[in-house]
């Protein structure tokens, strides 16, 4: 399975690192290299990996599927949904040093870092960082193109939104819901549900 990783940044060079420990511990695929549309990057390497060209060269670089390693969740959203549109087919990007229970549902184009954990019952859905050192307890629900930074954590039965953003080391009580596209900033404290679209922080998290 030869795979192309979309964005060279930072959370691009994570998802590539996960395939290379997935390839590792024995997993069939092979990483053809990256795109990204900053010109400057192209025909250099980075970890050892060819930047191919910018993403409108998908088309002419030899592929079977494609991940995408942009951090932002507007940005990761919508060039998913232009792949989609292009009916591409995404990988899926699992740490082997992540845990999750037997009964985990990840959707396709996830990635899940180091030391990633989702207890029973979790739902994580398409396009979704996990990132390293978060967990979501049992039955937590994370919404297409959202984000857990590292390390922060959801109790049990947490709904995170559509494209919501938990921030580095925050955390949610059981139960609580965030909506689309909102931001929890990093070490805030969810107490209480938060709306869509809107910005909390602090212990207790308030709007800001």
């Amino acid at each position: 399975m030869k795979i192309v990783v979309m964005g060279a940044s930072g959370h691009g060079q994570v998802v590539a690192d996960i395939l290379f420990q997935m390839w590792a511990k024995g997993r069939e695929m092979e990483l053809v290299g990256f795109l990204d549309d900053d010109q400057k990057l192209t025909g250099t390497r980075i970890m050892g990996l060819p930047v191919l060209g910018r993403f409108a060269d998908l088309a002419a670089t030899p592929h079977d599927c494609v991940i995408l390693g942009i951090g932002d969740n507007a940005d990761r959203a919508r060039v998913h949904a232009e792949l989609t549109q292009a009916r591409k087919r995404f990988a899926t990007a699992i740490h082997p040093s992540a845990i999750l229970a037997p009964d985990v549902i990840v959707g396709a184009g996830s990635a899940l870092a180091a030391g990633a954990i989702a207890n029973p019952g979790a739902r994580i859905g398409d396009n979704v960082i996990l990132n390293t050192g978060a967990s979501i307890d049992h039955h937590c629900v994370l919404g297409a193109h959202s984000h857990v930074a590292p390390g922060a954590h959801l109790a049990g039965r947490v709904t995170v939104g559509e494209g919501a953003f938990i921030g580095v080391g925050a955390c949610a009580v059981q139960c609580v819901q965030i909506g689309a596209w909102s931001v929890v900033g990093a070490g805030a404290a969810v107490t209480q549900d938060v709306p869509e679209r809107v910005t909390v922080g602090g212990v207790p998290a308030k709007p800001l």
